[in-house]
């Protein structure tokens, strides 16, 4: 093991630009940790958020940007006995994704599925965490129910899409273009709605409601959503782009017994994690290696060109995820 790695850090609050090259000193487990040798690194909305000072990494987490990763075990801490070195993984990280080397819990190591390169293993973690969480678990969707997802090109989007469509539920998405549209559809969206040429709003009243809505836009999506919604219908908030504040009239969801609740992943203990990484083993990971399902890729740059990778998120062109190539 080498004593230092390449690293990327925030170097203040900013920009893509505030994203340099730095050495830092390769960390070493504690109890209940691996340390992974990175292949590839995700990059995720909440990284952005991050480097632009709106995020701060919980205690004790890596000050580095990256939360999600796929790569070798190098280093395993005492009390861990499901994996050991060499083995492959795909894990979420409390943060220190854009590095050769990470720390996490293994609790939090999921295996590489079956016939799938790292580079597509490295894009699972914090998408399906976060959808499996927040759709299934928290949202409770299930088949023959009405689904709407905001931003359906995206990583989450393209996840939600093909999990919520595999149980049979009916599948509506909003997506900026035509072409991010028609990714919807191929993934499995019974309709996916360009929010800047049609009113999703109307489109769902039409459809009779969504009984459960996936959200991270916030502003005035929420208002509008609670209209979109059927009677005892859910939403579910996971971030807010466009602000977490707004005036809703709280009697139409006494009178229409609505649901509105959401969560943010990297805040949640350790044992929490572990529990959805449980979950998404028994019930995801069979339909990743049936490849009923599949991450959507996006692009793909080197660890150096974080800054890169950042600016193509933030021009929200992409559809599905990027990824940094560490190794």
């Amino acid at each position: 093991m080498p004593h230092s790695m390449n690293a990327v850090e925030i170097t203040k609050a900013g920009g893509p630009e505030v994203l340099q090259v730095t050495q830092r000193a390769v960390p070493h487990p504690g109890p209940g940790e691996v340390v992974i040798k990175i292949a590839y690194a995700g990059v995720n909305r909440p990284d952005a958020l991050q480097r632009a000072g709106m995020y701060a990494p919980p205690p004790n987490a890596s000050d580095l940007p990256g939360l999600e990763a796929s790569g070798t075990i190098v280093e395993v801490g005492s009390g861990i006995s499901e994996w050991a070195e060499g083995d492959k993984v795909c894990a979420l990280l409390p943060g220190g994704g854009y590095a050769e080397f990470a720390l996490t819990p293994a609790a939090h190591c999921l295996p590489v599925p079956e016939e799938m390169g790292l580079k597509e293993a490295a894009c699972l973690p914090e998408t399906f965490f976060t959808v499996w969480s927040n759709v299934f678990q928290r949202g409770g969707l299930q088949g023959g129910e009405t689904f709407l997802v905001h931003g359906g090109s995206s990583g989450i989007g393209t996840t939600a899409i093909q999990l919520a469509s595999t149980i049979g539920a009916r599948v509506f998405a909003t997506a900026g273009s035509d072409e991010k549209c028609q990714a919807c559809v191929d993934l499995g969206a019974e309709k996916a709605i360009n929010y800047r040429t049609e009113d999703f709003v109307s489109i769902m009243e039409r459809e009779g409601g969504a009984n459960l809505i996936l959200d991270m836009v916030g502003g005035d999506y929420i208002q509008r959503n609670l209209r979109s919604l059927a009677d005892d219908g859910r939403l579910v908030q996971i971030a807010f782009l466009q602000g977490p504040k707004a005036e809703i009239n709280f009697s139409q969801m006494m009178t229409r017994r609505l649901t509105l609740t959401g969560s943010t992943l990297r805040p949640q203990s350790d044992l929490a994690k572990a529990r959805i990484a449980e979950s998404l083993l028994k019930n995801v990971w069979p339909l990743l290696e049936a490849k009923r399902i599949a991450p959507v890729m996006d692009s793909e740059f080197n660890l150096l060109d974080a800054a890169k990778a950042h600016t193509r998120m933030e021009s929200s062109s992409h559809i599905g995820k990027i990824v940094l190539r560490v190794a």
